[in-house]
């Protein structure tokens, strides 16, 4: 029929992989863990308590807490909307988390342009140092602590 197209196959491929849900385990160790504190500051930020005692118990480190804390305040002040976080116990991700713990992941390896590529189309470019720069001192403090 004129006017109906039908997904190539490879853009059924796209969307069925998008639907399906990604699990922590395909995540680097410190987006994977950083996508733990997420979801830790946002149950906290519920019942109206400090993440940072838990935060640096669970992590291991007063710093990494900080580090971890402070990069979830600029995501969540530069992100165009709420941030979408699992269940703490969950270990499927959101596609909030998805992308964030692969933005940690990209710094992780020092990739900026990854990072970037990340961003693009859903944060202004002129906050990405912002986040880039969090996500450094988090790498950082994590490599500090091992």
């Amino acid at each position: 029929m004129p006017g109906n197209h039908l997904p190539s196959p490879s853009a059924q491929d796209i969307i069925a992989r998008l639907a399906a849900p990604r699990r922590v385990e395909t995540l680097g160790p410190i987006g994977g863990r950083f996508v733990h504190a997420l979801r830790l500051i946002a149950l906290h930020e519920r019942l109206g308590r400090d993440p940072v005692p838990e935060l640096a118990q669970r992590m291991g480190s007063v710093e990494i807490a900080a580090k971890a804390l402070m990069l979830a305040q600029s995501i969540s002040a530069c992100w165009p909307e709420n941030i979408h976080v699992s269940r703490f116990c969950c270990r499927l991700l959101s596609h909030d988390e998805v992308t964030i713990g692969g933005l940690v992941d990209a710094a992780a390896r020092g990739d900026r342009d990854g990072f970037e590529d990340g961003l693009n189309g859903l944060v202004r470019p002129e906050r990405w140092h912002r986040l880039w720069d969090g996500a450094l001192a988090l790498v950082a403090a994590e490599m500090r602590a091992v």
